[in-house]
């Protein structure tokens, strides 16, 4: 029981670790809150989860504020993220030079003209000069 109960003590520390990395790396605000929502949630509550299992495995307590904990934070990051994105996208917060599809503003602005590339969906009058030219090296000469 007492590696289970380090697999999530180290998990979480694992996780908190990459949210704060990526909170520095990261290009954008969207970008950076994506990693730290995702990551310090799972990474909170998988320490969380490990001081449960401590308490009641080596204890003998239940900690019912500890579940309770988890689950508001299971519930309420990810609300806040998306909260603070769309807040950050309506106060015209350019996201990362490199985006292409910004489906946010396609379905907000009615936008309905766009181009089928593939996988991807590009935005007319989206795309950057620097993504022109990486298309146009792959691309294969016409016969």
């Amino acid at each position: 029981m007492s590696s289970i109960i380090a697999f999530f003590i180290l998990g979480g520390a694992f996780f908190g670790f990459i949210a704060a990395v990526g909170v520095i790396r990261l290009p954008d605000m969207y970008t950076r809150l994506h990693a730290a929502s995702k990551s310090s949630t799972l990474g909170v509550m998988m320490m969380m989860t490990g001081t449960f299992l401590y308490f009641w495995y080596v204890e003998g307590y239940v900690d019912t504020e500890l579940i309770l904990a988890v689950l508001f934070i299971f519930s309420t990051a990810p609300v806040a993220a998306h909260m603070l994105s769309r807040s950050a996208f309506h106060a015209d917060v350019e996201p990362y030079q490199l985006t292409i599809l910004n489906e946010l503003k396609r379905d907000e602005t009615g936008a309905s003209d766009f181009e089928d590339h593939g996988e991807r969906v590009v935005i007319e009058g989206k795309r950057r000069p620097e993504l022109e030219n990486k298309e146009l090296e792959n691309k294969e000469p016409e016969k």
